[in-house]
């Protein structure tokens, strides 16, 4: 099998290693993201002397021109960030394929990990899946589901995934070779699916008009290696890292946001309903008993 490979980051790099331990592989080239391409990507792909590539639009005739001598068998796509038009898609034989960590059709689009937390999801998924001309709407290939528990952050989600995601792809890869895939249409698990829109910047404003379970998950959805999540104490930003529910806490009165108590390393903080305990935070000054966090600075 003839693979043309593009991608970027962690993901791709072990997915990159996976494909290329196997003899029965080869990889033509690597196409890296055409603004900041990775340079580990490029250094492995020079290490087993494959041409690392980049352009602007993949979907351009010169680039098609490119890459259509290298006479691949299918391209795989890793964490790349250009949407694939329909010449591309037909370059090769075995057309394209895409490892997303959502569980489809359901978490199509961006940010997934963080949406999986913030929506109090029990799970996630991960699909390898057929790229066609919608937003990861194409046959399923593999797609297999992790645990979401109460100790899980975006920082071990994201570990599961860069573990898992070379795993499936590779799997899919053996499983096309074989011309053994067993293709899903995401048509027959739901018609409408659902997407979700990639995070920007003021989206990690915390609102403490939600109860303390929403909160909790707002704050570990952004957790580092994410933004983490904002709020305000007077004019000097607070951000929190990790925070956790407090057990049978009571309802309290009383102004969302206010500070309940001050503990040597914690706060503890009002919700919209009880209360939640906030164990990592930075903030330029000391935050004391009574003041109140906002979505704003006062």
């Amino acid at each position: 099998m003839k693979i043309g490979y593009f991608g970027d980051g962690v993901w791709a790099h072990c997915a990159l290693k996976k494909i290329l331990d196997d003899q029965s592989m080869t990889v033509a080239f690597v196409c890296g993201r055409s603004y900041a391409p990775d340079p580990a990507l490029e250094r492995m792909a020079m290490k087993a002397s494959i041409p690392f590539i980049t352009h602007h639009n993949v979907n351009s005739p010169d680039f098609l021109g490119q890459i259509s001598a290298f006479s691949c068998d299918i391209f795989v796509s890793m964490s790349f960030n250009q949407i694939f038009h329909d010449k591309i898609l037909n370059t090769p034989p075995l057309h394209v394929i895409n490892c997303h960590a959502g569980k489809l059709p359901f978490y199509r689009g961006r940010n997934i990990l963080n949406w999986a937390l913030i929506n109090d999801e029990k799970e996630f998924g991960i699909t390898v899946h057929y790229v066609d001309r919608g937003i990861d709407t194409g046959d399923i290939i593999v797609q297999e589901s992790y645990p979401i528990t109460d100790s899980d952050t975006y920082k071990t989600l994201l570990e599961k995934a860069q573990s898992a995601c070379p795993d499936l792809l590779y799997s899919s890869l053996k499983q096309i070779a074989a011309k053994q895939v067993h293709l899903v249409k995401q048509q027959d698990i739901d018609p409408v699916g659902s997407y979700c829109k990639k995070r920007s910047a003021g989206d990690e404003v915390l609102n403490w008009d939600q109860n303390s379970r929403a909160v909790f998950n707002f704050i570990r959805a952004l957790c580092k290696p994410g933004p983490m999540a904002l709020s305000y104490a007077g004019g000097e930003k607070v951000y929190i890292n990790t925070a956790e529910v407090i057990p049978n806490s009571a309802p309290q009165a009383g102004v969302p946001g206010a500070v309940l108590e001050v503990g040597t390393d914690y706060l503890v903080v009002k919700t919209s309903d009880t209360s939640i305990k906030i164990l990592e935070w930075d903030c330029m000054r000391h935050i004391k008993t009574g003041e109140q966090l906002k979505v704003k600075p006062s």
